[in-house]
């Protein structure tokens, strides 16, 4: 059974700064995409930043340059790196996992993840 834990959530200011993190277990593909998801109250879920097995990534544009995506692959912990976080960031931050790998540009797209956590709650305030 896979199982998505998140955990480095929390209250930050403007500016600040959190690494998010995913332990993975019972997940043993050796291709596979990982991701991570944001939704704010009252909003669609929209990804944020995803990696696959193969190393490459895609990072939502209104997060390039403060987000980083990083995955030890040996460990299966999936992290994502917070910088110069805004309030508009604050969101409940989901990690999402799936078998395969699919197109660069597919990587974003919920709809391709079927394995998800409970998410950890990124607030920032001004």
């Amino acid at each position: 059974q896979v199982r998505l834990v998140e955990s480095g959530g929390g209250s930050v200011q403007s500016g600040g700064s959190l690494r998010l993190s995913c332990a993975a277990s019972g997940f043993t593909y050796n291709n596979y995409c990982m991701g991570w998801f944001r939704q704010a109250p009252g909003k669609e879920r929209e990804g944020v930043a995803a990696i696959d097995s193969d190393g490459k990534t895609s990072i939502a544009y209104g997060v390039r340059g403060r987000f980083t995506i990083s995955l030890d692959n040996a460990k299966k912990m999936l992290y994502l790196d917070l910088n110069t976080l805004k309030p508009e960031d604050t969101a409940m931050y989901y990690c999402a996992a799936a078998a395969g790998v699919p197109e660069q540009w597919l990587l974003l797209h919920r709809e391709e993840y079927n394995f998800w956590g409970r998410g950890t709650q990124v607030t920032v305030s001004s």
